[in-house]
């Protein structure tokens, strides 16, 4: 008879994980840090997948952009058909060429000023161009940090709950205290689930705007200097 026991136990014992059941035994707590952190994770793999498609098509619109400028008689006309697209590089030589605009409207009277002021205008451009792209990564630095101690919460929540049942049924049998635990260190593998590869995408994501950046700028010399030749010709 103990033996039939024992046997119907064994065979209604799990045999594996089953992450959907944890969830679905845990408590309301631990359910809400768990769901939070699922969300979490779905928007980070949405952010990825976003900005390298992103990514990816700001750089070759750039890059084409760039070898017409340097290949047009005219920029000032071609501009004018690219200005208002979602082109970085296009933005930058035309924030420079308008400014060459306002400061020679009267003539050219200070050549060193208005080298300056072309400059900086465009360097303000390429912040501006930085900011926009790296605007979504907040997200993936703030996801990184955060969401091990959320995990950690629901972890700390369940071990509370295990020592409550341990108190209430007087029994500290692994039993009796395996589900709790089992609960809240899911919460925590969750919270690292949703952290690693926002850390990781971060300082990619991170290092490839800092590399464009360094592009666009290096873009916006050459037509800085290009335009002080004209100037010393003028």
């Amino acid at each position: 008879m103990i033996l039939d026991m024992m046997s119907a136990a064994g065979a209604s014992a799990p045999t594996r994980l089953d992450p959907l059941q944890l969830f679905l035994d845990a408590d309301i707590v631990v359910q809400l840090v768990i769901t939070g952190l699922v969300l979490a994770s779905i928007w980070v793999w949405t952010i990825v997948v976003s900005f390298s498609m992103k990514m990816g098509s700001v750089k070759r619109r750039s890059r084409e952009f760039e070898e017409d400028f340097w290949q047009s008689e005219n920029p000032e006309a071609m501009l004018g058909g690219r200005k208002g697209q979602a082109n970085p590089s296009a933005r930058v030589a035309a924030a420079g060429l308008d400014e060459l605009k306002i400061s020679t409207a009267g003539g050219v009277r200070d050549r060193e000023g208005t080298r300056q002021r072309v400059a900086l205008a465009m360097e303000g451009q390429v912040a501006v161009e930085s900011d926009a792209l790296a605007e979504r990564l907040n997200f993936l630095a703030t996801t990184g940090a955060v969401a091990p101690f959320v995990g950690l919460f629901g972890t700390v929540w369940g071990i509370m709950n295990s020592f409550f049942q341990i108190g209430s049924q007087q029994n500290s049998s692994l039993a009796v205290v395996a589900p709790g635990i089992s609960e809240a260190l899911f919460a925590t593998a969750i919270g690292l689930f949703a952290a690693i590869p926002a850390v990781i995408a971060y300082n990619r994501f991170s290092h490839r705007v800092d590399g464009f950046q360094a592009r666009l700028q290096r873009f916006a010399d050459k037509v800085s200097a290009q335009i002080g030749r004209e100037l010393d010709r003028a």
